[in-house]
């Protein structure tokens, strides 16, 4: 999941590069920025995946005691 975490993070820094590189501003601004896109969007994006990781747990730990306890015949 970090890899893919990375990978998108990345594209975005790429396409933040062109984006900015479109308005004319200077080198140090451009990858300034592109850093600061790329940094908000990779921590945001690994934020989501561990919620989104910890809910699927979460739920199969539950649907496992469930089964657990069906087959105990209680």
């Amino acid at each position: 999941m970090n890899k893919i975490v990375m990978n998108v993070g990345m594209l975005f820094f790429f396409l933040s590069v062109i984006f900015f590189s479109q308005m004319n501003l200077s080198l140090i601004d451009i990858l300034v920025r592109s850093f600061a896109v790329f940094i908000f969007l990779t921590s945001m994006l690994g934020i989501l995946a561990l919620v989104f990781i910890r809910s699927i747990n979460k739920k199969s730990f539950a649907k496992g005691n469930d089964f657990s306890e069906n087959l105990g015949g209680k």
